[in-house]
């Protein structure tokens, strides 16, 4: 197993402020934050844009990397059968290997995991070895449990 012993967090920045993002991420000692929005800007929270957090992160002592392109939501067909593609699989590989190196999260717009991709690469993840946390705030966290699959219409 690729990941034995290795931990990753997932978390969603939601309607939070750049600052609380931050403080968590930095509790939680993160060292890459690994974006999986596959349309990484918003009207509503420009704080979370892609280019906002690629300068901001890196200030914070934390390195930014977007994998939203092979691993973000919203596709045809739902995120399962996208997990059979190449594309994914290239991007998944991409994070196992950074989490192999570094103590790593994975980032969406989404605040619970369960409504989200997130819970596939999860679930993916768990099943490499990884324990795989959800972040709820600095405080509050949950370890991952493998689930049954579902329809695969992830967003």
């Amino acid at each position: 197993m690729l990941g034995v012993g290795l931990e990753i967090y997932t978390y969603g920045h939601s309607t939070r402020s750049l600052e609380e993002f931050l403080e968590t991420l930095k509790a939680l000692r993160v060292e890459v934050a690994v974006d999986v929005r596959r349309f990484p800007g918003s009207r509503k929270n420009p704080q979370f844009s892609r280019e906002n957090l690629a300068s901001r992160l890196p200030e914070a002592g934390i390195e930014y990397v977007w994998l939203g392109e092979s691993l973000g939501g919203y596709r045809e067909g739902g995120y399962l059968k996208h997990m059979r593609t190449k594309l994914f699989r290239e991007g998944f590989q991409r994070l196992v290997e950074i989490a192999r190196e570094k103590r790593t999260v994975i980032f969406c717009s989404e605040a619970l995991w369960f409504r989200c991709h997130r819970r596939f690469l999860a679930d993916k993840l768990t099943r490499l070895g990884f324990k795989v946390y959800h972040v709820y705030d600095a405080r509050r966290i949950s370890l991952h449990k493998l689930r049954r699959r579902t329809s695969g219409k992830a967003t």
